[in-house]
């Protein structure tokens, strides 16, 4: 079996305040990318148009963690990025990679998924070159049938653009976004495994309380409610289902945490790291590992 998702492209943490969220994720040693306004599409084939949305991105040169935020209220919101902002704040997005969007559309839609079809995003970008426009195409599942997340298959056209060296280098040595952790409403687990084995050609398998989709870079990690404060005790639910938790990979896992609680955040010893929780990290528990 081939597999046309190769892992994750990127994480999205959502809000209406992008300059609180952007304090938060500086002082935990990330370096971000400029703040860069969105230009989106809501149907295939349509031009893209200035959306409500701008951004600034954790970069580590496969994945990245996108602070995502609405900039400009009375903007287009073709991808509705405003209803989602007023279900909650936070730790919203999972969106996985491809080199085909169209194939993975055609795929999905298949095996009876309902998608929007691919879209086209563009947001022009600062590059040593001067100002060069970063292009994409993505599918979004119908977030009626994922209520755990705004789930998308995402294929960089300019990758070179996004991932620029000079934004891979982080404070507190980050190097990937190692794991993604789903908690799920009970009655919906074999469901959502099942539907996510489906999307990412993988075969569950289960570690303790998580059940775990293992992708050629990266894992996606499923635990049910009813045991979801034996993996992130005392962490917030904000929904029956939800993203709860990622996992970033460090050079030095005591330097890291060092960084993090001088910039004025408590941790927590776990296994194999620290923990910030998602009270502290607006929305998202973040997991910090050794490489």
């Amino acid at each position: 079996m081939t597999h046309d998702i190769h892992g994750f492209h990127h994480t999205g943490i959502v809000t209406r305040d992008l300059d609180a969220l952007e304090r938060t994720y500086l002082s935990f040693g990330f370096t971000l990318s400029p703040r860069s306004r969105h230009l989106l599409n809501e149907r295939p084939g349509e031009p893209p148009v200035p959306g409500c949305t701008a951004n600034r991105c954790a970069l580590f040169g496969g994945a990245y963690i996108e602070l995502l935020g609405i900039v400009d209220e009375s903007a287009p919101d073709p991808w509705r990025t405003k209803a989602m902002v007023d279900e909650y704040e936070g730790f919203r997005l999972l969106n996985f990679d491809t080199g085909d969007a169209e194939a993975v559309d055609r795929r999905l839609t298949a095996a009876g998924l309902r998608t929007s079809g691919v879209l086209d995003l563009e947001r022009d970008v600062d590059t040593g070159d001067g100002t060069r426009t970063m292009r994409a195409r993505a599918l979004h599942l119908d977030p009626r049938t994922t209520p755990e997340a705004y789930v998308g298959i995402a294929q960089h056209l300019t990758r070179e653009y996004v991932h620029q060296p000079r934004y891979l280098r982080h404070r507190n040595g980050a190097r990937a976004l190692e794991a993604v952790l789903l908690v799920v409403a009970d009655a919906d687990a074999e469901a959502v495994t099942a539907r996510y084995a489906r999307i990412l050609r993988t075969e569950p398998r289960r570690h303790g309380p998580r059940t775990v989709l293992e992708l050629a870079a990266g894992r996606l990690e499923i635990v049910r409610a009813s045991d979801a404060d034996e993996v992130l005790p005392g962490e917030p639910a904000p929904a029956a289902s939800y993203p709860a938790a990622m996992t970033v990979a460090v050079d030095d896992v005591a330097a890291a945490r060092a960084i993090v609680e001088e910039g004025g955040t408590a941790t927590r010893a776990v296994d194999g790291g620290f923990l910030v929780s998602a009270r502290d990290a607006c929305g998202a528990a973040l997991l910090f590992t050794a490489r």
